[in-house]
């Protein structure tokens, strides 16, 4: 199975969560953290890499805290996952050349290539304001989902 890590899929819901509230206002990550029910740590150090890559913005005092640097729909899936993990690619030679020993005769890299060029193009095409599902929305969306009944 290839999927992203658990540490990016928390930053989308983060930003989520960021881009249900008032733009503009700063939050601690403790607010954050309560508000997608993850650990204050996991929700720090996602804070830190995002205000990093300029997603965020990283307000520092007794108010300080984080914002976000753009709307939600300026802000791809790519950028975030390029923000917590680097670099998309699907085998670690597209990300990092030089670490394997097969790379100069390998039969399969050009094509390895491509297939991360194509879901790198993907991500890119989803900004986070599609990924969210608003709480006004999400009692809709779970009272709709099909049953194992139906």
């Amino acid at each position: 199975m290839i999927r992203i890590t658990k540490e990016s899929d928390y930053a989308v819901m983060v930003l989520g969560h960021l881009a249900g509230h008032p733009p503009g206002v700063v939050y601690t990550a403790r607010e954050i953290a309560s508000w997608c029910g993850l650990t204050v740590p996991m929700v720090s150090k996602i804070l830190r890499s995002l205000a990093k890559e300029k997603i965020l913005t990283s307000h520092r005092g007794v108010s300080g805290g984080y914002a976000l640097e753009r709307s939600a729909s300026e802000t791809s899936v790519a950028e975030v996952v390029r923000a917590i993990e680097g670099p998309i690619s699907m085998v670690q030679c597209g990300a990092e050349p030089g670490v394997c020993d097969q790379e100069a005769r390998c039969p399969t890299r050009p094509n390895w290539g491509r297939i991360s060029a194509e879901i790198e193009r993907a991500l890119e095409g989803v900004p986070i304001s599609e990924m969210v599902i608003h709480r006004s929305n999400l009692t809709q969306v779970v009272d709709t989902a099909p049953t194992e009944d139906s």
